[in-house]
């Protein structure tokens, strides 16, 4: 079992790949912009998640066994989905003005009932900026999380079961300070009413159903497998992996991770004609195309552990586009 993460003294490698796939492939620039129908699908996740609630609320408890299935099958997909976008918000991918984009955040953040869209915008800039710097990356996990849960698969499992709460825990490693603000409180405002008004309208079956979706759609299911097939390997000679299948489709293209962090101002729906349009970088790369085999493959092979990752000294790299 490694007891540290990969050490490299190069830098990361997206923006150089950026720089050369422009050089070879300068189309590539009509790509970058917004998609304000994003907007549209946030609404749209928005109903179908509180109305699932509601419908949880009115069967009442009687049938908690269908509010665990819903959750898993169903809300897992709608949360994970709004996980995107707010991710898309941070990049300001969906309006020009960085005030709407936080707008839309604060309500895709409502069905999670715990509040996360601010510090999520923190560390994510900060983990883009300083891809495996310690200190100012907080998508790599904390050490304390490494010596925890350990390399027995049990621990694995138990570390996705979890991770949502681990992933409210990581901004304070980086600073949580940074996030303290109005649109911070505004944050856990909106999150406060939309959470009482889904208890008074809906009861605890209604709660139970949304707080089942915000830990499966991140933590033990085929989704949270995108958490490893971002940055986790056991081939440190490529610390960045994509997935291409099916669930692509639910999920807003996620998977394209190495197209997203060599390009972040190109918007989820056009990140597949980024590929398609410099196949000579993206095709020769490792990628994945099943999440629940990447689930049960991190969780069994000893090769994967929480140390999987590429640790750097400090660089500040700034995105190409």
């Amino acid at each position: 079992m490694s007891q540290d993460f990969f050490q490299s003294a190069a830098d990361e490698p997206h923006r150089a790949r950026g720089r050369a796939i422009l050089a070879a492939h300068p189309e590539v620039r009509q790509l970058v912009g917004r998609n304000p129908w994003t907007a549209a699908v946030m609404l749209f996740v928005l109903s179908v998640q509180t109305g699932m609630a509601a419908l949880m609320g009115h069967l009442g408890a009687d049938f908690w066994w269908l509010t665990l299935i819903a959750a898993y099958g169903i809300g897992a997909c709608a949360n994970h989905c709004m996980y995107v976008i707010t991710h898309e918000t941070c990049h300001n991918l969906i309006f020009k003005r960085r005030a709407w984009n936080r707008v839309v955040a604060l309500f895709a953040d409502l069905p999670n009932l715990f509040p996360g869209a601010m510090g999520f915008s923190v560390y994510h800039l900060k983990h883009h900026a300083h891809q495996g710097d310690y200190g100012l990356d907080g998508d790599l996990p904390s050490r304390w999380e490494a010596r925890l849960f350990g390399n027995r698969w049990i621990g694995k499992a138990l570390w996705l079961a979890v991770m949502p709460i681990i992933l409210m825990l990581r901004p304070g490693r980086i600073g949580a300070s940074a996030m303290v603000g109005g649109w911070w409180l505004a944050n856990i405002a909106l999150i406060i009413i939309y959470d009482l008004l889904i208890w008074y309208f809906f009861g605890l079956a209604g709660i139970a159903y949304l707080l089942l979706s915000f830990f499966f759609s991140i933590g033990l299911h085929p989704l949270g497998a995108r958490w490893i097939q971002e940055h986790y390997t056991y081939d440190p000679a490529q610390e960045t992996m994509s997935y291409y299948g099916p669930a692509n489709l639910m999920t807003l293209n996620v998977g394209y991770h190495n197209e997203h962090h060599d390009f972040p101002s190109i918007p989820w729906n056009r990140l597949p004609k980024l590929r398609e349009l410099a196949p000579d970088y993206y095709d020769t790369l490792q990628s994945e195309t099943s999440w629940t085999k990447l689930l049960l493959r991190f969780v069994f092979d000893p090769r994967y552990t929480l140390h999987s990752r590429v640790e750097r000294p400090g660089k500040q790299e700034s995105p190409v586009l």
